[in-house]
């Protein structure tokens, strides 16, 4: 196999033959081809596309170079959910709590954060202790004595996908459709699920802005787990604007807890019941939908998915006393309020802004090796069409130190246009079955 002529060859718009591509990441996973090879057939993937069969095979090569979570013996439906990646986006943090005290268990294998998005493993691990790297031997375990196991990508769980992940992340071949699609469905397909959900991001802060190809991802990806025996539903979610109120890793964590306790903002919360109904509905664990937001909405008036969130961060090692005391959480240093610089109406609060300036302040990553800063972040309140005078809060800046303050209020006056007219889209707009698309709104 000579790789650079698999490198041109796709580069001037060829396809590589299934073997090709099992043998190119075997080979990647070995440490045979190096980084600098793969990232330019990376790049001539994200300028060329793939086919179907060369999709397929890249999928099937990825799920193949690990092992797999095995639940024979267990009889408990299983589900998971996978966002493409959004501003403010932890919803995680509340669903899977939330199905699994609703008698679903939940394997949920999630990422770090990728390009100006924020991500679920950086947020668990600012609560205090909290363990984010089970083996699959420790997640199986776990899953079938609390429910729920909330892990980052096992070294036998698709190693080929861990290592693509991080490299995409720092060489700019992050927004392909089939590179995500392969890289998301090589991991869920290795969790033994009975169903899974995908909240496909669209909008100015997703991966893929354009809705159209938000929802040629959302059917890429339902046909690849529809074939391998896992049935996929996907729902468009809005992200032109930061989803709740908290951007930045431990201020998320405090949200998520705020919504568990029946106070979470009211966008976090209808974006979180859509995609856990759907869970339900996926492995038969509702008779409908109004059943399934029923047990949802028990689930968190009763306290039980608190209770079980608590389970699960005692179970990985973290500091339960956080879910009454979020003050444990890691604190910046610095907190100001930014204020509104006229009177009108905000037109737009721009979301990849947002999540530029968490990099720059610290909670994000710009080389594989960073260490980031889990207190840093946003709190915004604001939301568009809201009518705000001069000099009324709109947001706070969490930071290390006085330069972060001035960082974030750069970005905050650049991400929040005040105008003489704004309104507030729909935050799910379309449900992608296997059967076809349907609008929503």
């Amino acid at each position: 196999m000579v790789i650079p002529s698999l490198i041109q060859h796709k580069r001037d718009g060829g396809a590589l033959r299934s073997a090709e591509w099992t043998a190119l990441i075997e080979g990647y996973t070995a440490g045979r081809v190096p980084d600098y090879q793969m990232s330019a057939l990376l790049m001539a993937v994200v300028w060329r596309g793939l086919t179907a069969e060369e999709l397929a095979a890249l999928t099937d090569a990825m799920l193949q170079s690990g092992d797999r979570l095995r639940f024979d013996a267990f009889e408990r439906p299983r589900a998971d959910k996978h966002s493409t990646g959004g501003i403010g986006d932890k919803v995680s943090l509340l669903l899977a709590p939330m199905v699994a005290s609703c008698g679903v268990a939940v394997p949920m294998m999630s990422g770090r954060g990728l390009g100006h998005t924020g991500g679920t493993l950086d947020k668990l691990e600012s609560i205090p202790g909290f363990r984010t790297a089970l083996t699959l031997s420790e997640a199986k375990t776990q899953v079938e004595r609390i429910g729920c196991a909330m892990l980052g990508q096992t070294p036998e769980i698709a190693p080929a996908d861990k290592r693509l992940y991080a490299l995409r992340d720092v060489t700019g071949t992050v927004e392909s459709i089939p590179l995500i699609a392969a890289s998301i469905m090589s991991k869920k397909l290795a969790e033994g699920l009975n169903g899974l959900v995908l909240d496909v991001k669209t909008g100015s802060g997703a991966f893929l802005p354009d809705q159209a190809q938000a929802i040629e991802l959302a059917r890429t990806m339902i046909e690849l787990g529809e074939v391998r025996g896992c049935p996929t539903v996907a729902l468009l979610t809005a992200m032109d604007r930061p989803l709740g109120r908290s951007c930045g890793n431990a201020l998320e964590v405090e949200e998520a807890i705020d919504g568990l306790r029946g106070e979470g903002p009211a966008d976090l919360m209808e974006v979180t019941y859509a995609l856990a109904v759907e869970m339900l509905l996926l492995v038969g664990a509702a008779s409908g939908a109004a059943d399934a937001r029923k047990k949802l909405e028990d689930s968190v008036s009763s306290g039980r998915a608190l209770e079980t969130l608590s389970k699960i961060i005692e179970a990985q090692g973290g500091d339960p006393r956080v879910l009454d005391d979020p003050a444990l959480l890691p604190q910046a240093a610095e907190v100001e309020v930014f204020r509104a610089p006229r009177d009108g109406v905000v037109a737009q609060i721009e979301p990849r802004k947002i999540g530029r300036a968490i990099l720059e302040l610290g909670g994000g990553r710009r080389t594989i090796e960073e260490e980031i800063d889990p207190s840093v972040g946003f709190v915004i309140p604001a939301k568009p069409g809201d009518r705000v005078k001069t000099g009324e809060p709109l947001a706070s800046v969490f930071a290390r130190n006085r330069d972060g303050i001035e960082t974030g209020f750069r970005a905050l006056r650049e991400a929040i246009i005040i105008g003489d007219e704004g309104r507030l889209p729909p935050l799910i707009t379309h449900r992608v079955t296997a059967s076809g698309v349907e609008r929503l709104a």
